[in-house]
């Protein structure tokens, strides 16, 4: 029996994403841009999958714009954020604890002349509000802050930010990468305070290759991608209807019982770590904080025989971010971690589709795990 445990990688498409998505490529098949009869039906799966995101971000429609993925998200407030704000000033906040979309974006506009603070995490692997204030100066632009941490669930306290920018009468823009936390915890634009926000459609068990990202009105941001004037002119090339309309179904889903499905992923979470400890003292959690993701190392032991003794029962986690493909982990790293602690780090990762089962099986193979290479 299969156990997937990778969520934050990716998700399954939960059906009513797959059927959206179905009925989109095979029903309302026209594009958006067309006056007739197909397009305009097209064109209102759009509207509506933007109108089912937006109420749950609490946003307007008008506020959300559709990209390819998260990363495009990222580069796309990262890059014309800070040159929309060039004249204010070159300075940039962030951590060295995000993710690879904006890490290279930050590495970008360095070469573009900006200077970047690039803050360390906490014991927690969340990035304090002090240190963003000790951090801020008269020319920041822009201060972009993963919500949720893709390695660790560790959950910065952008709300905390924002009020700590404006308590310093700074003009500087808030972006924040919010890919892993986005209905799986509970949070609107308004009480986060931010002027940008990037989602992805896979995290949230709609197919990959769709994302999205909240401008707060009245920011224009230089597009990205020229061409055509779809999405009001800000990102050019038809619409990925089938895409965008499972990632509204999708969304639906998911908020239709949000807090069941956070004290349910809570509750797995716990139940992991209290049989872990339990069996293996020399067991250590790393930070985390999110319902949904558990970063724990047994140090000593490689992550890669780890997951291999998990992959042939069928236990599927990771390593660290896919994107990372096998690479060590920065995020560890920034935290401070030794190297026995950062080798032998795995990333466990829930949904609302993970059961008891799939956590029991994670526990008897990392147990089963332990005591096979005690004795080799």
């Amino acid at each position: 029996m299969e156990h997937y445990l990778d969520n934050a990688a990716t998700t399954r498409v939960c059906p009513e994403a797959a059927q959206a998505a179905l009925t989109a490529m095979t029903e309302c098949y026209g594009n958006p841009s067309s006056t007739h009869t197909l397009g305009r039906e097209a064109k209102k799966l759009v509207d509506s999958a933007r109108k089912q995101i937006a109420g749950a971000l609490g946003c307007q429609s008008g506020e959300l714009v559709f990209t390819s993925c998260g990363s495009e998200s990222d580069n796309w407030a990262l890059l014309s954020g800070a040159q929309a704000m060039r004249r204010r000033g070159g300075h940039i906040i962030s951590s060295l604890a995000e993710h690879d979309a904006v890490r290279r974006s930050l590495d970008e506009l360095e070469a573009r002349g900006f200077q970047v603070t690039r803050l360390k995490p906490g014991p927690s692997g969340a990035v304090e509000p002090e240190a963003v204030e000790a951090a801020l100066r008269e020319d920041t632009v822009l201060v972009s802050l993963m919500l949720v941490n893709n390695e660790t669930g560790a959950v910065t306290d952008i709300p905390a930010v924002s009020k700590l920018l404006r308590r310093a009468g700074s003009g500087a823009l808030l972006h924040t990468d919010a890919v892993q936390a986005f209905a799986k915890l509970p949070f609107t634009v308004k009480s986060l305070g931010a002027d940008m926000v990037s989602l992805s459609g896979h995290k949230i068990h709609a197919p990959k290759g769709i994302g999205a990202l909240y401008v707060r009105g009245g920011l224009r941001l230089r597009p990205l991608i020229l061409g055509g004037g779809q999405e009001e002119g800000r990102r050019a090339g038809t619409e990925a209807v089938p895409q965008i309309a499972a990632f509204g179904a999708a969304c639906a889903a998911a908020m239709a019982d949000l807090e069941g499905n956070i004290r349910r992923m809570s509750a797995l979470r716990q139940s992991a770590v209290d049989q872990l400890s339990a069996a293996l003292p020399e067991l250590r959690v790393l930070g985390g904080g999110a319902p949904h993701i558990l970063s724990l190392s047994l140090p000593g032991w490689r992550s890669e025989v780890l997951m291999n003794f998990l992959e042939a029962r069928e236990v599927y986690v990771s390593k660290s971010s896919a994107c990372k493909k096998g690479g060590r982990s920065h995020v560890l790293e920034a935290m401070g971690l030794d190297a026995r602690t950062i080798d032998g780090a795995i990333r466990v990762s829930l949904s609302r589709y993970t059961a008891q089962a799939d956590i029991d099986a994670l526990c008897q193979g990392l147990i089963e795990a332990a005591r096979t290479l005690r004795h080799n």
